[in-house]
């Protein structure tokens, strides 16, 4: 705890003297190109890289690059400062997040900052599959994010979009994928705004599959598609939904 505490005296202290680090400077200075919305899309990289050998984040990254509108970057547990220290949240204005396996690693002090910036800035949060158990998600909406049972089969998942008005239905209409894993209700969430997409089963299992709330000035979007087993992020049509989100999301800003 006293490194902790003396690492952090050390950062303010260079803040003060311009000695910051090269790259957390360049993102500390990073103001969004004109008209263009800042994404940073975040993963704890656990996913297998014979599946997304540039990570889930990459992955969705190299989609949205495709768009001119947005200035994409990425980052993971394994940066500094976890890749979302203020610098680089400051920088943000929709934050991707895709985790599984290490929630609990994540530092509450950068989770604290992440919720801070949802509520008073109006940063958008977009979690991914099993961010439904991440503490920034958790922490924002107040919940346990908890689901009523799950199955790694590899079965096909049928989304049936529920709200075609909504901006993150854009374009869209119902489509399956071929295979998934399968969360089935209840979610413990508070009750969406709006749900955009249902899914089911042949099992008969349910789930509400993409939600969006208001966290005080932002906006939070779930899109429950995205085990890391299945090579979900690259097809087209839930980057679709992604890419609909961050400009939802974003619109709030």
């Amino acid at each position: 705890m006293q490194r902790r505490e003396f690492l952090k005296q050390s950062w303010a202290a260079s803040l003060l003297t311009g000695a910051v680090p090269r790259l957390a400077r360049a993102q500390a200075a990073r103001a969004p190109a004109a008209g263009k919305m800042r994404v940073l899309c975040w993963s704890e990289r656990t996913e297998p890289a014979n599946v997304y050998p540039q990570g889930i984040n990459g992955a969705i990254a190299g989609f949205l690059r495709r768009s001119a509108d947005l200035d994409v970057r990425t980052a993971s547990i394994n940066d500094g400062e976890q890749g979302i220290g203020k610098a680089a949240i400051d920088a943000t204005d929709v934050l991707v997040w895709w985790g599984h396996l290490k929630h609990k690693d994540i530092d509450d002090a950068h989770v604290a900052e992440v919720i801070r910036q949802i509520r008073e800035r109006g940063l958008g949060f977009i979690g991914l599959h099993s961010t439904q158990g991440a503490k920034v998600f958790t922490g924002a909406l107040g919940c346990s994010g908890e689901i009523g049972g799950w199955r790694e089969d590899g079965k096909r998942e049928f989304l049936k979009c529920v709200a075609p008005s909504h901006p993150i239905a854009q374009g869209l209409g119902d489509f399956t994928l071929a295979q998934t894993e399968m969360y089935n209700e209840p979610f413990q969430v508070p009750p969406p705004e709006k749900t955009i997409f249902f899914s089911y089963w042949e099992g008969g299992e349910q789930f509400r599959s993409c939600n969006v709330w208001s966290a005080g000035k932002g906006r939070v979007v779930y899109f429950r598609p995205g085990h890391e087993s299945f090579p979900i992020y690259h097809q087209e049509l839930p980057l679709r939904v992604v890419k609909n989100s961050v400009t939802w999301c974003a619109s709030r800003s």
